[in-house]
């Protein structure tokens, strides 16, 4: 799983077989400069990528602030952190997309009459009676351009995120009459969300309970949870168990372009999507689910109906423009070279680009470092770029590597940045998940606090 440490001290090893004391010290001396020639090669190299990613960062910066009428474009970032303050690197905020949010500008903006959607319902005949036709069309239409999901012959449902509709999905495939005698078993393979366990266990459900690692579990009826790419290590994922008395439920929020090969449109039972993950907006709230069974989404909108009675409608409308949006870039042919007109950005285009700048970044203060390793770098065809791409996890699952170090949350916390630890995903506490898609600023920090660990 892990990139393993360039071997230290290799000259050392050398001079202990030499024959003589004096060559045994020229060999140590040597071996000591080889050594640190190579650390010195390692921090060079570390500071010209990073040189190279900040002087790229601005220039697009000033681009994405020239030339530009509409107010939004046009304000200073904010959020400044202090050089010595302690950065959160446990949460997966994903901030870094305001950049291009900016940029956009008035193409993603929305405005909502006082008098729009204040009825309860959206299409009261419809299955999913809370959902607004013009978000379900903009989902479908975003599925369709990437191909990461099949969308026809499918039920979508949406709930105030993929986390209520985790709840929903659970609630759907455990509440069959025959199971009333006992909760059905929820499992994951480890490493696993961290949130898994909690939100499983949050409502105390008759219906079904945490169970653990799919790899141990030795029953036979169960619900398993398959993330892919999978939160905190970014693996590709399929079911572990084969039971024919056990259900699935496909947590894709990440099976998106900028951070995997995207390749198959995927048709499983019951899909997890999430807008925060796709587009960034996480204060939206949204997510939606497609779902193969009827009855398995009527019953997930009953849990949302008997939860929160739907879903926000300004959430739905927002989000149907942003989603809007980012197709649009892809389906609208751009102007021609000596037209005045100016192309719409694309957003994976954008993502892609930050999140390969930001894995090659890390990588090399990883390997400056020396104390620390990474999941190893996997590549694959995509269709939706049509070519040959390196998958950029949102999360790095980093391993420390340092003698008698058996915590490395507490390593991290004590150069000032929190890290959430490997036993909360059923891992080892040398591992942390560090998020990725923290703003520019506090990415910067985490790369050069990184390197001067050794």
């Amino acid at each position: 799983m892990f990139a393993s440490r360039p071997p230290a001290a290799t000259g050392k090893v050398a001079a202990a077989r030499a024959p003589m004391a004096g060559g045994r010290d020229r060999a140590r001396a040597g071996g000591g400069l080889a050594v640190w020639a190579l650390v010195a090669c390692n921090v060079a190299s570390l500071a010209l990528l990073l040189r190279g990613y900040v002087d790229g960062r601005r220039r697009r910066g000033a681009v994405a602030r020239s030339g530009r009428d509409d107010d939004a474009a046009q304000q200073p970032e904010e959020h400044a952190v202090a050089p010595d303050a302690v950065i959160n690197l446990e949460l997966g905020d994903p901030t870094m997309y305001e950049a291009f949010w900016r940029e956009a500008g008035e193409r993603a903006a929305v405005v909502i009459p006082g008098w729009q959607a204040m009825s309860y319902f959206s299409d009261a005949g419809a299955l999913c009676w809370f959902l607004e036709p013009g978000f379900e069309r903009e989902v479908r239409r975003l599925h369709r351009l990437v191909g990461n999901a099949v969308v026809d012959g499918y039920h979508m449902v949406v709930g105030t995120g993929a986390t209520q509709l985790f709840q929903a999905a659970m609630y759907a495939l455990s509440s069959s009459p025959a199971r009333a005698d006992q909760p059905v078993p929820v499992v994951s393979p480890a490493p696993y969300y961290s949130s898994y366990p909690p939100q499983t266990d949050l409502l105390l459900s008759g219906h079904y309970r945490w169970a653990g690692d799919a790899n141990a579990f030795a029953g036979d009826e169960c619900i398993e949870l398959v993330c892919s790419p999978n939160n905190p290590d970014g693996a590709v994922r399929e079911a572990v168990l084969s039971s024919g008395a056990g259900k699935a439920i496909h947590d894709l929020v990440y099976y998106w372009p900028q951070y995997t090969p995207i390749t198959a449109r995927v048709a499983h039972d019951v899909m997890l999507f999430t807008v925060s993950k796709v587009t960034g907006h996480a204060g939206t709230r949204l997510g939606w689910a497609l779902v193969k069974d009827r009855d398995v989404a009527r019953k997930m909108v009953y849990f949302v109906d008997r939860s929160t009675i739907g879903v926000s409608k300004d959430s739905q409308l927002r989000a149907a423009k942003i989603l809007g949006v980012v197709s649009d870039a892809y389906e609208t042919p751009p102007p021609p070279p000596s037209g005045a007109g100016v192309a719409a950005p694309r957003f994976f285009d954008f993502a892609r680009r930050r999140m390969a700048e930001r894995w090659r970044a890390l990588r090399a203060a990883v390997a400056a470092s020396g104390a620390f390793s990474l999941q190893e770098e996997t590549s694959g065809h995509c269709n939706f770029a049509g070519q040959t791409v390196t998958a950029c996890p949102a999360f790095a699952w980093l391993r420390c590597e340092k003698e008698g170090v058996e915590d490395c949350a507490e390593l991290l916390a004590g150069h000032k940045m929190v890290a959430r630890g490997g036993e909360q995903f059923g891992g080892d506490a040398r591992c942390v998940r560090i998020n990725m898609l923290d703003r520019d600023q506090v990415f910067d920090m985490l790369v050069h606090r990184l390197s001067a660990i050794k």
